[in-house]
């Protein structure tokens, strides 16, 4: 059954599919309701094993209470692939700072010797930078996590195909054999100087998916498509804030919308910790636009792409641009010949 927080539904993941294994046709309709009226849901029951979530928390804050020396043992400065750690302050969103540090993981992988000079989003592919000798369980941890979220993401993506009234495989293609998920570890910091009040800059996703996992401190905000209303997404102990991204905004010709959202900031002395997941396809997958039913049609809202900032049908590319324009010196460091571009 969905409830209404605010403006955002709560869907129950256990509900989606009958006893025959069919879609339930009832949460397809909520589901469709949320991903084109507001583009954002909290979901719950979507399968975390009893203590996953309270250790996964537990041990990400363990990692941010190492001492600074230790936690740049994983520095980002390091890796061409923009993975590892990144300190307060230096993601940048909007061309502000953000307040906070996080650690960037995705699908542990060997860096590619060579790819063609045309897809230099394949330097993405890469190794992840743990802290193997002073707290392996960070990596087991946030990896099982991960396997958890692609096996949600992939449902959810199942879901949003038979909501727009195509095969339930639909989108599984560019997802097959090499997902290049990314996922992040964060802890926003309350009374940064520099920040302000900014955890995280107005923005939309450019993927597919994602799946947020939010501690209880709140802050993140949505800004539901025709408002001018910031409305907060109230924690739900354990719950997953789930939201689109760009690319299916686009593929879809706004049918489903990649609704514009913020964290601000938790107050000075306050911590908050969050685990965003980004369910995304292979990198050199090339997302087609969708043929829609013509009821749907009627309601698609066209586009709004962001002249600054245009969506391109590559996933890899949208995801390369994305990561340069976050982490401008892990950009300048090692990819100076693109970041001149």
């Amino acid at each position: 059954m969905q409830h209404n927080q605010g403006s955002i539904p709560i869907l129950d993941l256990s509900t989606a599919r009958l006893a025959d294994g069919t879609f339930n046709p009832g949460f397809i309709d909520e589901l469709r309701n949320a991903a084109h009226t507001v583009g954002f849901f909290q979901l719950t029951n979507y399968g975390a094993a009893g203590s996953q979530v309270d250790s996964l928390f537990r041990v990400t804050k363990q990692f941010f209470d190492l001492p600074l020396e230790d936690r740049l043992t994983l520095d980002n400065r390091t890796s061409a692939h923009f993975r590892g750690y990144a300190r307060l302050g230096t993601e940048v969103t909007k061309g502000r700072p953000d307040a906070r540090e996080q650690i960037d993981f995705s699908p542990e992988r060997p860096a590619l010797e060579s790819y063609p000079e045309d897809e230099p989003f394949w330097l993405l592919q890469g190794p992840n930078l743990w802290p193997r000798d002073i707290l392996p369980e960070l990596e087991d941890a946030a990896m099982q996590w991960a396997d958890l979220m692609s096996g949600v993401g992939a449902e959810l993506l199942s879901a949003v195909a038979v909501a727009l009234q195509l095969p339930e495989d639909y989108f599984a293609e560019p997802f097959e054999e090499a997902p290049a998920w990314m996922a992040k570890l964060v802890h926003y910091v309350g009374g940064v100087q520099e920040a302000g009040n900014q955890g995280v800059g107005a923005h939309a996703d450019y993927g597919f998916v994602t799946l947020l996992l939010q501690d209880e401190v709140g802050g993140l905000e949505v800004l539901p498509l025709g408002t001018d209303t910031w409305v907060p997404v109230e924690p739900i102990p354990g719950a997953l804030v789930v939201n689109l991204g760009e690319m299916l905004e686009v593929a879809t010709e706004g049918y489903l919308a990649a609704t514009i959202h913020r964290v601000q900031s938790p107050p000075p002395g306050v911590d908050r910790y969050a685990v965003p997941f980004f369910w995304s396809p292979r990198l050199d997958a090339v997302i087609d636009p969708v043929p829609l039913a013509p009821e749907l049609k009627a309601d698609a809202r066209g586009i709004s792409d962001d002249p600054d900032n245009p969506m391109l049908a590559s996933y890899g590319s949208n995801m390369l641009k994305g990561r340069m324009r976050a982490h401008p010196d892990v950009a300048g460091l090692h990819h100076p010949e693109l970041a001149a571009k």
